[in-house]
């Protein structure tokens, strides 16, 4: 079964990021602005008695969205609830009952979910009765909660881990694909050329998730889990954006994947929906490859492998990573060169670097960084250790934490990357204060 999802939904300002902050705190991962990535809904991975979940915080919901911005707000909610197992429809005890709560509890009815009404900014026992103002959207529990404080939080949580469908983490010896990319760049033709080789073995996986499709594939005695985003629905379409929905499909199989295939036509150049995806694919820490399709269509040649080699550089600055690979899914052309890449993927996301190697290599990098002073005070780096794999994190223990700007980061990352490689996968570097002596 997939991990489950919890949609927190709600009109603008009644405290959702904070809910959505204080379920997620538990966990080290951390939201921030990626470039490329649409911001209008947040994923992340969350437990409750010892339940796992993927929790999304969605824009505020204008059920009659005043401008096109809006609009987009609006129809990205409507896609988050699509996806939804259970959807935490958050209300403002301060503000009581408007008419946007009713349209939004209109809109959670017909999608058939199952949903936990919360009432937020209660912040004791005393200002409960602010409740009753809710008791005629026909909910048959109203939990009253502070995202803010904390109170309420408990017992909300109990009921919604009751709420939550049966989980089974996947179980697999071997490497998890996903293939993405915006519609019609060719996702489903490479598939299917890389199924129909008669040196790979085949096993399809039925009901693996509800939007993608799996199968095992089996090339010169390695297996590989290739997961392939579903074919869009048209009746999922009813006045929705196509490049959008695209994205939102795309989340679910990138979460599970180990390395992510980003499918990019050729013959169009890079956009901004596959600045998107690609973005997506960094922030869960994901392995990446660029694959340029449909390169049977262009003439090529040098000049024209420069100039969209150039392209990709300026555009996926952010996700620089990640290899670049030529292919003609229709033409059968170079296709299976992505496997080599993909083992080396997975080496290098698994890589983990010796203690001793680590310390001799940070030596050198304060050497060569100069840190501005905090406060009249001197900026040092301290030490270095690698706190896990998958994708290779780091953390930097430093005097004064103020003292590091990203550009340093950067820095050390560039220096990582020379000495260790790392192809192919992110690398987290976080920063933390070298707790003073006793």
């Amino acid at each position: 079964m997939p991990k489950p999802i919890v949609v927190i939904v709600g009109r603008p300002n009644v405290g959702k990021s904070t809910l959505f902050n204080r379920i997620t705190e538990s966990y080290t991962a951390i939201i921030e602005d990626i470039p490329g990535v649409t911001r209008d809904r947040n994923y992340l991975d969350a437990e409750w008695d010892d339940k796992h979940f993927i929790v999304v915080d969605t824009g505020g919901f204008y059920p009659e969205p005043l401008d096109d911005i809006f609009l987009q707000i609006r129809e990205q909610a409507l896609f988050a609830i699509d996806e939804a197992d259970v959807i935490i429809h958050l209300l403002d005890g301060k503000d009581g009952l408007v008419p946007s709560d009713r349209e939004i509890a209109r809109v959670l009815r017909v999608s058939g979910k199952k949903v936990l009404w919360a009432v937020n900014k209660i912040d004791g026992p005393t200002r409960d009765s602010r409740l009753y103002d809710f008791y005629p959207l026909g909910a048959e529990e109203l939990w009253p909660v502070s995202a803010a404080t904390g109170y309420g939080y408990d017992d909300m949580m109990e009921k919604l881990a009751s709420l939550l469908p049966a989980y089974r983490e996947e179980k697999t010896d071997y490497p998890k694909i996903a293939v993405v990319g915006r519609p019609n760049v060719g996702k489903s033709t490479l598939i299917n050329t890389l199924l129909s080789k008669k040196r790979m073995i085949v096993s399809p996986i039925p009901g693996t998730t509800r939007d993608s499709i799996d199968s095992v594939c089996t090339y010169y005695g390695k297996k590989y889990l290739f997961i392939d985003t579903a074919g869009i629905r048209r009746k999922d379409m009813a006045g929705y954006s196509l490049e959008r929905f695209a994205a939102v499909r795309a989340v679910k199989s990138i979460l599970r994947c180990d390395v992510a295939l980003i499918v990019l036509d050729a013959s169009d150049g890079i956009v901004d929906q596959d600045q998107k995806i690609a973005g997506i694919v960094d922030s869960y820490g994901k392995g990446g490859v660029f694959l340029l399709n449909k390169w049977d269509l262009l003439h090529p040649s040098d000049d024209t492998y420069k100039t969209l080699l150039g392209e990709v550089g300026r555009k996926m600055w952010f996700i620089p990573y990640a290899p670049l690979l030529t292919v003609s899914a229709l033409e059968k052309k170079r296709v299976t060169n992505i496997f080599p890449l993909i083992d080396d993927i997975i080496k290098e996301r698994k890589k983990r670097i010796p203690t001793a190697e680590l310390n001799k290599f940070f030596s050198e990098i304060r050497s060569t960084m100069t840190l501005p002073s905090y406060k009249g005070k001197t900026g040092k780096l301290n030490y270095i250790t690698q706190v896990r794999t998958e994708p290779p994190t780091f953390t930097v223990f430093v005097n004064y934490p103020h003292a590091i700007k990203d550009s340093h980061i950067r820095h050390i990352e560039k220096i990582l990357r020379n000495r260790f490689s790392f192809k192919g996968t992110p690398v987290r570097i976080y920063i933390k204060e070298k707790a003073p002596r006793k």
